[in-house]
């Protein structure tokens, strides 16, 4: 399989709802998603975050204390055995219609931009909300949803191609049955 583009909040770190991860100790990690990153680089030719941060947009932190977090989780992938090959991310305000804030494909074409082997159509999105699942389709990558049944009804079935409870049953489902599994 070509490349895989991972959400943040939600998907790698528990979401703080109605807030924002603003320093690293905010930035709890979900269960089991370094031992999914370790899967993850053994599946995938190349592993990206793309998340949009308007926390520093609204003031909230700078991209200093988003540079911090970032590094920080990069080493514990990295001492798991795990990769990032890069982090993109978008610091606009939603209000901006920035092209490089989900669901625009911004970060997407970046990321092929900046690594001649990514195929998009070859490639798949993990993200636990509508707007990423979004991101995924308009940029023809397959599309992953992670999170509870809820998730799934609000982000309208025609956006996802496959469902999991959390990012390491998606990472256990790929080792196991990576050759049925079609990006």
């Amino acid at each position: 399989m070509n490349a895989l583009f991972l959400d943040r909040d939600g998907v790698i770190n528990q979401r703080i709802v109605g807030g924002y991860v603003t320093r690293l100790e905010d930035f709890r990690l979900i269960d089991g998603v370094l031992e999914a990153m370790a899967l993850f680089a053994r599946h995938f030719q190349r592993v990206f975050m793309v998340t949009n941060q308007q926390g520093i947009g609204k003031g909230l932190m700078s991209e200093g204390d988003l540079a911090t977090i970032h590094a920080w989780f990069a080493k514990q992938v990295e001492d798991a055995g795990g990769r990032l090959d890069k982090i993109y991310y978008c610091p606009a305000l939603k209000s901006e219609h920035s092209f490089m804030r989900k669901p625009s494909i911004g970060m997407a074409l970046r990321a092929r931009r900046d690594f001649d082997d990514v195929v998009l159509h070859q490639s798949v999105m993990v993200g636990d909300t509508r707007s990423d699942m979004l991101f995924g389709r308009r940029a023809g990558m397959t599309t992953v949803l992670v999170g509870d049944e809820h998730e799934v009804a609000l982000n309208a079935p025609h956006l996802v191609d496959y469902y999991f409870n959390d990012l390491i049953s998606f990472a256990k489902f790929i080792d196991g049955h990576g050759k049925e599994f079609h990006a």
